[in-house]
């Protein structure tokens, strides 16, 4: 018994490492998206999303399914923002095996974004395949 608890407990340190070492990596992805929003950084968004990527949600009643490349010719036009107006979170993360979800809120002027990323571990990398999201006028 005593040989099975130390085997055991023996990979744990391996396996706390690399699920550190995971959440290390989609944090970075999703930061690349709240920074590609904020700057209006086509280059971030393309390296945070999968080019399949589809954003669902909601414009005030109007239901809306978007290919990540409009959504992101959309987002890229204008002026970059002033990040210190917006306060950008995530607020859980969960991992199972090459999948990830991810809960954000974003808080900009006159409203906040409840967004549901979904990811998934692509040639080595995270990319976001899927968000869902809930807006609320402030």
């Amino acid at each position: 018994m005593k040989s099975l608890f130390l085997a055991v407990f023996s990979f744990f340190p391996i396996f706390c490492f690399a699920q550190q070492n995971e959440i290390e990596a989609i944090t970075k992805t999703v930061n690349l998206y709240f920074e590609g929003m904020i700057h209006r950084d086509r280059t971030m968004l393309e390296e945070a999303f999968h080019p399949e990527a589809r954003l669902i949600g909601y414009r005030g009643e109007n239901f809306t399914v978007t290919a990540f490349e409009t959504w992101a010719n959309g987002t890229v036009k204008g002026d970059p923002r002033d990040p210190v107006q917006y306060l950008n979170s995530i607020k859980s993360l969960r991992i199972a095996g090459y999948t990830a979800s991810v809960e954000t809120e974003l808080h900009w002027p006159g409203i906040y974004y409840y967004d549901f990323l979904t990811l998934i571990k692509v040639e080595g990398k995270w990319k976001i395949v899927h968000k869902t999201w809930y807006e609320e006028l402030r």
